[in-house]
């Protein structure tokens, strides 16, 4: 088991390292703070494309029978890198966060200590539980608590990833100062697609193949799901949808900017975002 998880743990710190390393010779003006964030991103664009391919391949091979088809994929994954990457990410987010503070002179954040992990969880708490929830909820459930059945489902959890390389994306071309450019636009439009089809449209695809499963319509699926499913489901999906909403209202500012130098500047346009 050791030996599992060591794959995970090793692969995801030592690339965020190595970009650490090899960033600032790159980029010679950028602070701690900046190479710390990208490296972050890099990393969280790397273990996204490992789960949206391995959600894929366990979707699309397990599309006869969506409760009893397998595939080996799905525990491996979980186990090898889904583990590890959560745990890993938490550390990732709070050298973002302490960084961040730090370059500025904070004097809190002179050194680590408590008070800012204390700082980092009140103002990253949605982040950081929904990384603490997905490490004590949705993983042991997908190991032990299924019976061997649903592995469509998680590959389908999988694929809520596929969004992640393009705001990731957003942020880095922020931090090159190319906001401006058709790029970071034409992203933004991929941002709200995918992180709309993908983060909440997958949930009621979802429910509707499991009617279609049982010869059932979809607003009867809830009340042939057992209250946990549901209440799962649900505690998965308020967060995206407050994540979109936040979305949209950044990509609304934006637009307003875009439409003249009349427009009021965006507020939250700085490479926080």
């Amino acid at each position: 088991m050791w030996q599992v998880l060591a794959c995970g743990a090793v692969v995801f710190p030592g690339l965020f390292f190595a970009f650490k390393k090899i960033l600032p010779t790159v980029f010679k003006h950028w602070t701690n703070a900046d190479v710390v964030l990208v490296s972050e991103r890099l990393v969280s664009s790397i273990h996204a494309l490992m789960a949206t391919t391995a959600g894929v391949i366990i979707v699309s091979s397990c599309r006869g029978n969506i409760i009893y088809d397998r595939h080996w994929i799905t525990t491996h994954f979980v186990i090898w890198y889904g583990v590890p990457y959560m745990t890993y990410d938490i550390f990732a987010m709070y050298l973002s966060h302490y960084y961040r503070y730090h370059v500025k002179g904070h004097e809190d954040y002179k050194q680590h200590s408590l008070r800012t992990i204390n700082s980092f969880v009140r103002r990253e708490f949605l982040l950081v539980l929904h990384h603490i929830a997905l490490l004590t909820i949705l993983l042991p459930i997908t190991l032990f608590f299924r019976k061997d059945q649903g592995d469509f489902f998680i590959g389908c959890l999988f694929l809520t990833e596929l969004s992640t390389p393009f705001v990731s994306l957003g942020k880095i071309l922020i931090q090159l100062s190319l906001q401006d450019c058709w790029l970071h636009k034409a992203n933004g439009g991929m941002v709200l697609v995918t992180f709309f089809m993908c983060r909440i449209a997958l949930f009621p695809f979802m429910y509707w193949m499991y009617g279609r499963h049982y010869g059932i319509p979809l607003y009867s699926v809830p009340f042939h799901l057992p209250l946990s499913a549901n209440l799962g489901n649900l505690c998965i999906l308020a967060p995206q949808v407050y994540w979109f909403v936040l979305l949209c209202r950044k990509g609304y500012r934006l637009y307003r900017r875009s439409r003249g130098p009349q427009s009021p500047p965006v507020a939250d346009g700085s490479k926080e975002d």
